[in-house]
């Protein structure tokens, strides 16, 4: 099992250069990266977690700057980012193709218009809004394997489409870097079977429950598909720092477990991944 640690990098947090250096140091496998090009005024849906939604979604900076500097200062950590831009993620000569995207489909659209465009005619305008903004989540992943695989990719769907072309350079990570698919259960398990490279559900959001129990579905999901549970590997977003837990996860066949960082200098940040890096030597 491996471990990751994610941070909302903003001007008052641990710089990426040295929290890279410092996660690599303890053994991390892994940084990710969250991303919010911007925050809707809007407070119609209410954050999941409760109260407020907190300043550092205001604050995040650019994944691809954050990460290109964690590059530029590891040799082995996996960087990844929460949402994907398909040339950006193949243009790091840096990282040598190691980052993951993760796709994450929006919590202000209600979870039934997700991952397609809906064109109801008694939806919430700001609803419409988001959906269109997403748009097919599914063709715009396929686009994009495409654009990393082949020479001359061509794609014509609903949504996406566009004659054959040439782009370069090509992902270092063959065949192109795995697609995370983030969401809750079934709807985003269902995602992460039809079109990803993996599924990560969150271990803090109330409406997921206890994840370890969702897993005997997922796994019945994943074989009613005819998919090889091998190419859907799990990982775990927002673990807990509990060690029988994270027993638990190891036994229950979870592939990487990913803490979350407080948006905090050193002096806070670095005693949270000692403790982390100690969970890790106790889980083997």
């Amino acid at each position: 099992m491996n471990f990751g640690a994610a941070i909302f990098f903003t001007d008052y947090s641990m710089g990426p250069a040295e929290l890279g250096q410092a996660l690599e140091e303890r053994g991390f496998e892994s940084l990710w990266a969250p991303e919010h090009s911007h925050i809707p005024l809007s407070r119609r849906s209410p954050f999941p977690q409760g109260g407020d939604l907190p300043k550092k979604y205001y604050d995040v900076m650019d994944p691809f700057v954050t990460l290109a500097a964690a590059s530029a200062a590891t040799t082995r950590l996996q960087r990844r980012h929460r949402r994907v831009s398909g040339r950006s993620a193949r243009s790091d000569p840096d990282s040598q193709g190691g980052r993951e995207p993760r796709s994450g489909l929006g919590r202000t659209v209600p979870v039934r218009h997700r991952g397609r465009l809906e064109r109801r005619r008694n939806a919430r305008p700001w609803d419409r809004f988001q959906v269109a903004l997403q748009g097919d989540a599914r063709a715009r992943v396929e686009a994009m394997r495409a654009i990393w695989t082949k020479s001359k990719p061509e794609y014509s769907g609903e949504f996406v489409k566009f004659p054959p072309m040439m782009t370069w350079p090509k992902p270092a990570q063959k065949p192109h870097p795995p697609v995370i698919v983030g969401g809750a259960f079934p709807y985003g398990a269902r995602r992460a079977i039809a079109y990803g490279d993996g599924w990560m559900p969150h271990a803090r959001r109330p409406e997921y429950g206890d994840v370890i129990k969702l897993l005997p579905d997922f796994k019945k999901l994943v074989a009613e598909s005819g998919r090889d549970p091998a190419t859907l590997p799990i990982t775990v977003f927002g673990v807990a720092e509990d060690a029988d837990l994270i027993k638990r996860y190891g036994d229950a066949g979870v592939a990487r477990l990913v803490f979350n960082l407080n948006p905090a200098k050193a002096d806070e940040v670095l005693p949270a991944l000692d403790r982390f890096a100690g969970l890790m030597r106790q889980a083997g």
